[in-house]
Parts: structure tokens; C-alpha cells; sequence
């Protein structure tokens, strides 16, 4: 069974990663904790607003949908 996370910005990130626990509980981690320390490994959800955040390639943002509409 597939578990919905609210994860904000995360959801669409491309430094976001899903991970789940041997019992169930569904985390995001970001990949830029890794080499920056301005970003928690695992933030606070929902991410509404951050400075790493760059969409996955398989996301359009609004910007690219309006862009493609106009």
C-alpha cells in the first residue's frame, strides 16, 4: 500500500529522495545535505520555500506549462 507523504517542494525535487522504515514510516531525504550544510537531511514537511530546490526532469512547473499554453 502506497502511503501519501504532503512533502511540499520536495515531492517534485530532484535532491528529494523517498525513503521508508522497516515499519512503514515514510521519510524525505534531501541529497544536498550532503555537501551543504545549509539543508537538513531530513526536513520539516511540507517544504514550501528552498534555495536547492530544482523540478525532476519528468515535472513541469507552471512556469513551463503557461510558457507551452501562451
Amino acid at each position: 500500500m502506497e502511503r501519501l507523504v504532503d512533502a511540499g517542494l520536495c515531492a517534485s525535487c530532484e535532491h528529494s529522495r523517498r525513503m521508508e522504515s522497516d515499519r512503514g514510516s515514510v521519510f524525505i531525504r534531501c541529497e544536498l545535505a550532503l555537501t551543504d550544510p545549509r539543508f537538513a537531511k531530513y526536513p520539516r514537511l511540507p517544504v514550501l520555500e528552498c534555495d536547492g530546490y530544482q523540478p525532476k526532469d519528468d515535472v513541469q512547473t507552471a512556469d513551463t506549462r503557461s510558457a507551452k499554453e501562451g
